[in-house]
């Protein structure tokens, strides 16, 4: 109580003193205050000071003045200096860095301890403090930097205002995203692992102090970014890039924006945009990996633009096969092809490397009644086939599997429609 004690000495002595009153025994005894309803000095101090005497637990703010290796020591006026202690130092200011000067609130635990100091903890209003402030930037949607602990298969621990948060992988931007060709978690971690220790700019998605849940993104956070450099670019671009990441659904192409007013090109400028499977080329693809790489350098056209999501085609920089179909192939005519894939409604056929048709169940079964389609046909095995259709501007064409007896009648009915005398 020593520097509470010194305060109260001091306001006391601010009180002024009363004057002797000589002719107070003349004074009329009814004017003569009685001695024991006179407010007593401690009385006035109370009443001039407004002095709020703290208690444990309550929480005050204080002023550093000092910071050293294992204590804080804080003015907290008017009631003398506080410490903060060990461990308190750590789990209640987290990574934040304290300075001669700041401000800090903080939980009286001991209002005098065995060195005279008031001493304190910052753990609980810390806690509290830094949640009102995560709270806050979730709702403005403000930036801020956080620094990556440890990583898992499912994305990034970080941590934010000594609260521990997660940036799921699909939140991550696409510079720091793990393109691994096959989906290999392990793989996938490895690139994650990378990251650690790094700061990252993000922005807080959810936060739920009663659950203690917090969930931030890197990709929002660069959004805002991506979509200024994304306004100067328009569909029917064509730009260069590498492959970054090959999935199922097609390939991310990485590709780098000229910017005028540098004299080279550098990383922030660098965006990535999808080649879905069905722009890679124009011939049916099953499997991306079977026409590019990661690595790959590829040349692509812009064809959308939705916020900062750019959807690319590489098949749009090549000349469309099927607008010359009709130059090479005839409806009649029986062709050779390889099946390609059976589904329930038919058999895709490639007649060459770009040029494909369908040939419908309902023909087959016609040909073949009570068999399936897998009982006539074998996936990779190459067949004749008649052509009963094309659609140059649909990419569709029809066909109609040749059997032997299929081709002798179409024999025969050719040479029935020959002219009289011509073999």
């Amino acid at each position: 109580m020593t520097n509470i004690l010194d305060t109260l000495a001091t306001e006391v002595d601010k009180i002024p003193a009363r004057p002797t009153d000589t002719k107070k025994s003349e004074q009329n005894p009814a004017e003569t205050q009685d001695p024991q309803t006179e407010p007593s000095v401690m009385e006035q101090l109370l009443g001039s000071a407004e002095l709020h005497f703290p208690k444990i637990n309550d929480v005050v703010e204080g002023t550093v003045i000092e910071v050293g290796s294992n204590a804080i020591y804080l003015d907290i006026e008017p009631f003398g200096t506080g410490i903060v202690l060990g461990r308190e130092i750590k789990d209640g200011m987290g990574s934040a860095k304290l300075k001669v000067g700041s401000r800090v609130a903080a939980t009286i635990i001991d209002l005098e301890n065995e060195e005279g100091y008031i001493e304190l903890s910052v753990r609980e209003a810390s806690y509290e403090k830094a949640w009102e402030d995560i709270e806050s930037k979730r709702d403005t949607q403000e930036k801020i930097t956080t620094k990556v602990l440890s990583a898992n298969k499912g994305g990034l621990l970080v941590e934010v205002n000594g609260i521990s948060g997660f940036l799921p992988v699909s939140q991550l931007s696409s510079k720091n995203y793990p393109r691994v060709d096959d989906g290999d978690k392990n793989k996938i971690l490895t690139l994650l692992k990378k990251l650690i220790n790094q700061e990252l700019e993000v922005r807080i998605l959810d936060a739920d102090r009663e659950t203690e849940k917090l969930i931030v993104s890197e990709k929002a956070a660069q959004s805002e970014k991506d979509r200024e450099t994304i306004s100067n670019l328009k569909v029917g671009d064509v730009v260069e890039g590498e492959v970054s990441g090959v999935v199922d659904f097609g390939a991310f192409v990485k590709f780098l924006r000229p910017n005028p007013e540098k004299s080279e090109l550098m990383d922030e400028d660098r965006l990535e945009g999808l080649v879905h499977i069905s722009e890679l080329a124009w011939q049916l693809i099953e499997n991306p990996r079977d026409i590019v790489k990661v690595g790959d350098k590829v040349q692509a056209k812009i064809i959308g633009i939705d916020n900062d999501k750019i959807s690319l085609s590489m098949r749009a920089l090549q000349k469309d096969p099927w607008s010359i179909v009709e130059e090479k192939y005839h409806i009649g005519d029986v062709v050779k092809g390889t099946v390609n894939r059976i589904n329930p409604f038919g058999a895709f056929v490639y007649l060459d490397r770009d040029i494909h048709g369908l040939a419908h169940v309902s023909e087959m079964s016609e040909m073949f009644p009570g068999k399936s389609i897998d009982e006539i046909i074998k996936t990779g095995q190459e067949y004749d086939w008649k052509i009963l259709s094309i659609e140059p501007r649909e990419h569709r064409m029809g066909l109609s599997l040749v059997t032997k007896k299929t081709k002798k009648d179409a024999d025969t009915a050719s040479i029935a429609e020959k002219p009289a005398g011509k073999e």
